[in-house]
């Protein structure tokens, strides 16, 4: 699982399987931009900004698919890279 956190994740696919706003649960697609705090994913309906500490995503590592919860997410992407 430690992995994954220092990959880069823009341009992979994910989903929101779980997240305090039930609306965003299903949203599919791929990241696009990614802040501190947020994931910016391009859908078949725009580009929608989801809060990391607010979801859990399914994303794709090694051939398989994992679920990370955001809150371990947060970080900007070129610190997350270090740790």
């Amino acid at each position: 699982m430690k992995g994954i956190l220092r990959e880069e994740l823009i341009g992979l696919e994910t989903e929101v399987i779980e997240a305090k706003n039930k609306a965003l649960v299903g949203i599919k697609g791929r990241i696009v931009d990614e802040t501190k705090f947020t994931f910016s994913i391009e859908t078949v309906k725009g580009i929608k900004k989801v809060l990391k500490s607010q979801a859990t995503f399914k994303l794709p590592y090694k051939g398989e698919k994992l679920a990370v919860e955001g809150k371990l997410l947060i970080g900007r992407p070129y610190e997350r890279l270090k740790k």
